[in-house]
């Protein structure tokens, strides 16, 4: 069994903030990077944020200084902490790593950032 289950996305004021959790049964989660992308109606997915095994981080420039990914590979969990969240971050926040032969999604937990 090979699964990603996000949790913790919402509704939330603009200004506001939430961590999302990634929660992997994946083996050997450790050695490998784990990625946040996020898909709005009617648009693209898009790469938000990618962590390395080694914890270097990456990050879209739309998120940059608002949004921080980390991970525990203890719990084999990434996580994506949002703050400042504006409403063009309302959107489908998934949870992704690649592996050599195919990719792996998570199912996806929704953010909605509105007054």
């Amino acid at each position: 069994q090979v699964q990603l289950v996000e949790s913790g996305g919402g509704l939330v004021q603009p200004g506001g903030s939430l961590r999302l959790s990634c929660a992997a049964s994946i083996s050997i989660f450790s050695i490998y990077a784990m990625d946040w992308y996020r898909q709005a109606p009617g648009k693209q997915r898009e790469l938000v944020a990618t962590i390395t095994s080694a914890g270097s981080t990456n990050y879209a420039d739309s998120v940059k200084g608002r949004f921080t990914i980390s991970r525990d590979n203890a719990k084999n969990t990434v996580y994506l902490q949002m703050n400042s969240l504006k409403p063009e971050d309302t959107a489908v926040y998934y949870c992704h790593t690649q592996r050599p032969t195919r990719d792996y999604w998570g199912q996806g937990t929704q953010v909605t950032v509105s007054s």
